[in-house]
């Protein structure tokens, strides 16, 4: 049975599949909708997404899309590691502009569950590093946003040197948190 541990932000919980090892490697179970329904997470997935980074540092995010298209996201990395943040920002939240930060890893083999009103992203601690994850809506670009990775309201402590991380064009150029409307609301 998986471990289900919440980190802290409401709803956002790490997971860790079992793994059933023998002489030829392992078999895991990454989703299965009865087991995480029975941990009270009954959410639809209907879309997969991947994403290949080849080199250390490259770093994706804050990410989110707004209503009526805003995503859970449930993410793991099937090779390499990655430094996983994820931001509530959900105006009026008790917790609004805070992050919290985990490993994610094929060596820990371990995954997020990212619900809706709160941004993500990552940086790669390896190179060659693979990030799949499940969506509860589809890809929406007028719904598509970013919040600056390095805005000082939500301080994130990413563990690479800031000035030499790889980024989209996108992403160096995001607005800081205050400067956008998110589309959350808390208690909604």
């Amino acid at each position: 049975m998986p471990q289900f541990n919440p980190l802290g932000l409401d709803g956002v919980i790490e997971i860790l599949p079992d793994r059933h090892r023998d002489l030829r490697g392992f078999f895991s179970e990454t989703y299965n909708a009865r087991v995480f329904a029975e941990a009270g997470i009954t959410l639809e997935f209907v879309q997969d997404n991947y994403s290949l980074s080849t080199e250390k540092g490259v770093l994706r995010g804050l990410h989110f899309q707004t209503p009526p298209f805003a995503q859970d996201k449930l993410v793991r990395v099937s090779r390499g590691a990655v430094f996983d943040v994820i931001v509530d920002i959900r105006k009026g939240s008790p917790t609004f502009a805070k992050w919290v930060g985990v490993e994610i890893s094929a060596a820990k083999w371990n995954q997020v569950l990212v619900p809706k009103g709160f941004a993500h992203g990552f940086v790669t601690t390896e190179p060659n590093t693979e990030l799949l994850y499940k969506v509860t809506d589809y890809y929406s670009r007028e719904c598509d946003r970013s919040i600056n990775f390095n805005d000082p309201e939500i301080g994130v402590d990413w563990p690479v040197d800031r000035s030499s991380v790889i980024l989209s064009e996108k992403d160096k150029t995001a607005p800081l948190l205050a400067d956008i409307e998110t589309g959350f609301v808390y208690g909604d």
